[in-house]
């Protein structure tokens, strides 16, 4: 039997940690996603704490970007009340990122050969550092 057969097989249903999935939007904005615990029967289970998500999109230079974060929210009253919040610190992790990536990426060290991400270039394993002409 294959290793992927296998790995099939042995997939399961973690029953203790099943959600339902309810979409809420204000057709402008934001998304709001909320997931209830539920039992196997699918009846809520109100000894674990509902799940929330705020969803939407920002413009850039490029386009409009996704934009995802936890909400940490008891209703979905307080989960539209702090989706401003949010998504504002969402925007700052990935505005910081980004420019962590930037500084990175401009005190890189350039080897002659050496193709950006880490490919090897075309200089022969016998002449490193050498450049050869034609």
């Amino acid at each position: 039997m294959a290793k992927d057969e296998k790995n099939h097989k042995d997939l399961r249903v973690d029953e203790a940690h099943l959600y339902r999935e309810e979409i809420f939007t204000d057709l402008k904005v934001a998304t709001l996603r909320r997931m209830t615990p539920v039992k196997p029967d699918g009846l809520p289970d109100p000894s674990r704490p509902p799940l929330f998500s705020a969803e939407t999109q920002v413009m850039s230079q490029v386009g409009p970007v996704p934009i995802q974060c936890p909400i940490e929210a008891r209703t979905l009253k307080e989960a539209i009340d702090k989706f401003p919040a949010a998504i504002e610190e969402a925007i700052e992790k990935i505005v910081q990122e980004a420019r962590d990536i930037r500084r990175r990426e401009a005190s890189r060290i350039v080897v002659p050969g050496a193709i950006p991400g880490g490919f090897p270039g075309t200089i022969p394993p016998s002449s490193p550092g050498r450049i050869e002409l034609g």
